[in-house]
């Protein structure tokens, strides 16, 4: 044949390939921006390596397969990508200068066992969990010795009824252990160095109890409000979203008793049994509020009250802002307020556990306290765990002041911050850290269903007291530090706050220190309520 009579020929068939493509881009089956799977089952098969492989293979080289199509082959062989392409290689017809194309064929290309361990991650609406789950259960298991984990994001339910009802469905078809709810919280470096802080070292063990802390405040704050996410946040309010879950995880973990190993079972059978300590929060015991625009704000956003956001109804009295306190009836904690603080649109984000310790007895440095005929207090000792940002552990303590006759006082702190003594160091996240967790079977920093009922237990009366009386929501503009209201009832249950404790990075080098309260607040910029 001719070489003019080969041009022609290839000329021609480029032109029908050509035609064909415009007809499917104008038929509408195929849109370029659309992403599309292909599914090959028994992907290990004759008819598999012989046709559907070869087949799909040329339409992909002639330019007929849309742009963002992948291709997963599933059988119950145990074979690679690679190993599926090799079996297949002879019937494929691969040209020497179609190599290339070729191997962006195979890249686009995975391979599935029937027997491989699968991992659902339901990043989906609670409503459609029960039906997902069970269409998983009974449909997606792996054959042995393959095995299924299930990944459930929060909210675990709206209250104690509905957490109950999607335990007890869950429970049907899954056991326990192939269970993992996410509390990303529980994933946090800050929150999972608690069990090492409190149990490998013997100077904490005398003073975690009663005898010597005061109080415990646990304090979430976000400087962001919903940012068009009211609609999801309405059905929920502050105390579901972030107290039930995030801050009862670290209230169990700062107060349980000593696991007897470092295993998941036993670290949660103690949070549990303090859990089944708490009694149900009391109405007088509790403070809400909800976020209102700045006005003088040039930010848009923190011009904006929580009842602008387009998805929150009218009138919505839903709080994004509470605190809480609770007691742990058992003989280490018997007294001792737990204080759980969560806000969002404040002045800043934080995330930190503040224990404070009990006032020194005795008048020692009484002399040296007083000035102007005004007897001051010495500063409690305060060991604080900030969790975000900025990790840190430091405690507050006080000692002399430096190149001062006499005993005068000073506060300060021993500090550890984990960007100055760990430089270089990256913390994983902590989704990071909990999905590597799942992958390994890792289960301390999940939550079990127990837990999750003891949690429930313990808010749910509130949650529907709140609801039944319609208890208003105390006003606070964009940006507050906090409302009034929440550090009075901190301060009725023993929790101290001077405002007279400057941060490290803010002291003067020299031995000029701010005379009075007022003016150390002002360069208190870590170190808010």
């Amino acid at each position: 044949m001719s070489t003019s009579l080969q041009e022609r020929m290839k000329e021609k068939v480029d032109y029908i390939y050509q035609r064909l493509r415009t007809q499917l881009t104008n038929s509408g089956s195929s849109n370029a921006s659309q992403q599309h799977v292909v599914f090959v089952f028994g992907a290990s098969g004759d008819l598999a390596k012989k046709k559907i492989y070869p087949t799909l293979w040329w339409l992909y080289r002639d330019g007929f397969i849309p742009e963002n199509t992948l291709f997963i082959g599933y059988a119950r062989s145990q074979l690679t990508v690679d190993k599926v392409f090799h079996n297949a290689d002879k019937y494929m017809k691969v040209q020497d200068d179609e190599r290339d194309a070729y191997a962006k064929f195979i890249k686009l290309n995975s391979y599935v066992a029937a027997n491989a361990a699968r991992f659902f991650y339901l990043a989906l609406p609670p409503s459609v969990y029960g039906s997902v789950s069970e269409l998983i259960s009974k449909h997606c298991r792996p054959e042995s010795p393959g095995f299924l984990r299930l990944i459930v994001e929060k909210p675990f339910g709206k209250d104690l009824e509905s957490s109950n009802k999607l335990s007890e469905h869950l429970s049907k078809f899954y056991s326990e252990e192939e269970i993992y709810r996410i509390d990303h919280y529980l994933g946090k470096e800050m929150v999972q160095n608690i069990i090492v802080l409190r149990f490998s070292n013997k100077i904490f063990s005398r003073v975690w109890n009663r005898d010597s802390i005061a109080a415990v405040n646990i304090i979430f704050k976000e400087d962001i409000g919903t940012q068009g996410r009211g609609g999801y946040f309405d059905e929920f309010g502050i105390i579901r979203d972030v107290i039930q879950n995030h801050l009862m995880q670290i209230l169990s973990i700062v107060a349980m008793e000593k696991p007897r190993s470092a295993t998941g079972e036993d670290i949660r059978d103690e949070k549990v049994k303090v859990l089944r300590c708490i009694a149900p929060i009391k109405l007088e015991d509790v403070v809400i509020g909800q976020y209102t625009g700045d006005k003088d704000s040039t930010d848009p956003e923190r011009q904006k009250g929580y009842l602008d956001d387009p998805g929150v109804p009218k009138g919505s009295t839903t709080p994004t802002y509470a605190q809480v306190v609770m007691f742990i009836n058992n003989e280490r904690w018997d007294g001792v307020p737990f204080i759980l603080r969560a806000g969002k649109a404040l002045n800043e984000k934080k995330a930190e556990i503040r224990i404070q310790f009990h006032d020194v007895p005795g008048g020692m440095f009484d002399e040296e306290l007083t000035e102007n005929s005004v007897k001051g207090t010495l500063a409690r000792d305060e060991l604080v765990i900030r969790v975000q940002p900025n990790e840190a552990i430091y405690l507050k303590v006080n000692t002399k002041r430096p190149g001062e006759m006499g005993f005068s006082i000073e506060e300060t702190e021993l500090d550890l911050t984990y960007n100055e003594r760990y430089q270089g160091v990256k913390l994983p996240d902590a989704y990071e850290r909990l999905i590597l967790d799942v992958f390994t079977g890792s289960k301390i920093n999940f939550v079990r269903s127990d837990e999750l009922q003891e949690a429930w237990r313990i808010v749910d009366p509130i949650l529907a007291e709140i609801e039944k009386k319609k208890i208003p929501v105390i006003p606070y503009k964009f940006g507050s530090v906090g409302l009034r209201e929440a550090f009075a009832g901190a301060a009725k249950h023993g929790y101290i706050y001077t405002g007279t404790y400057v941060w490290k990075d803010e002291r003067s080098g020299s031995l000029t220190y701010p005379t009075n309260d007022k003016d150390r607040s002002k360069s208190d910029a870590k170190e808010t309520k």
